[in-house]
């Protein structure tokens, strides 16, 4: 096994907007298009608010991928072009299967907590199901599974024996993992996998090395375990799935094989074609914006 096996990835989030929300954008970024089949990974909060609405994204329009809404704090309430609605809390997930084509929107319910912070995550669909009929789940409990060291909860995938109830399409793992100050986490790995981990709040090593915050450490597959250890009590956010062998194009939020699809969808949201309607939305739903500049695809795994 070569030591570039264990070389670590560290590529610095891009601060971005999100409407007034300030966001954290961790993948892609240049260097680093997929981690597994994970293409997407935003980072928004921690923050408290008043009276504003800290987060209102109008319905919007998806292909070709899953979206995966996790929190920490706070609540968001879900509604689709399918009619399903659904309120998240911390610890819930909600996981929206695009296929062939859906629109959603996402916003801070009236009734709510005055706190924000989660992250927002997207899977490339497969292409023997991403032409597939809509689907949204919402699951009201993962697992979590207690260690001495500290706890993880299982977004996506398995592990220690533990799998999650989410509906997945690829190999593939999402683990929220939160360690106890002062302890050390010794975690069993998919060696066939990729991984990637983001420190979501806290001070963090990984083996003898701090791993910076508001930054996407990559792994390359080959490793079948690593260490953790917390300074302080922190959350760790850990990605990751067999490197996936289709090459992808990702505009806006459509993730297709080739700009003619892209191209396609994009219209399709213009003239009100596919994606239905978000009923329960009450406002304008978002533009399609020029097309132009679609990076190339990523080259497949």
């Amino acid at each position: 096994m070569s030591d570039s096996n264990f070389e670590i990835q560290s590529l610095p989030a891009r601060p971005t907007q999100l409407g007034s929300l300030r966001i954290l954008r961790a993948l892609p970024r240049r260097p680093r298009r997929m981690v597994g089949p994970w293409c997407f990974l935003d980072r928004y909060g921690p923050l408290s608010f008043s009276t504003e609405k800290a987060m209102e994204v109008a319905p919007h329009p998806h292909i070709g991928i899953q979206t995966v809404s996790w929190l920490l704090q706070g609540e968001i309430i879900h509604h689709d072009s399918l009619g399903c609605e659904a309120l998240m809390h911390a610890g819930q997930l909600n996981l929206m299967t695009a296929g062939h084509g859906i629109a959603h929107s996402e916003e801070t319910p009236a009734a709510n907590s005055g706190k924000l912070s989660g992250v927002q995550l997207w899977i490339a669909l497969p292409t023997s199901i991403r032409d597939s009929q809509p689907i949204f789940d919402h699951y009201p409990s993962v697992p979590v599974l207690d260690l001495p060291a500290g706890t993880i909860t299982l977004i996506a995938g398995e592990m220690l024996g533990h799998s999650s109830p989410a509906r997945t399409f690829s190999p593939i793992i999402g683990a929220d993992i939160a360690l106890h100050k002062r302890e050390s986490m010794l975690l069993p790995l998919k060696s066939e996998f990729e991984h990637a981990l983001f420190v979501l709040h806290g001070d963090v090593h990984l083996e003898e090395r701090r791993i910076e915050n508001d930054t996407l450490h990559y792994l390359h597959s080959g490793r079948d375990q690593l260490r953790l250890t917390a300074t302080d009590d922190s959350r760790i956010l850990m990605i990751g799935g067999e490197p996936f062998p289709e090459s992808i194009v990702m505009w806006w939020n459509f993730v297709a094989r080739t700009r003619d699809e892209i191209a396609q969808a994009r219209q399709d949201w213009i003239e009100h074609q596919r994606f239905g309607e978000v009923k329960a939305y009450r406002g304008s739903r978002l533009p399609a914006p020029d097309l132009a500049n679609i990076a190339p695809p990523n080259p497949a795994s």
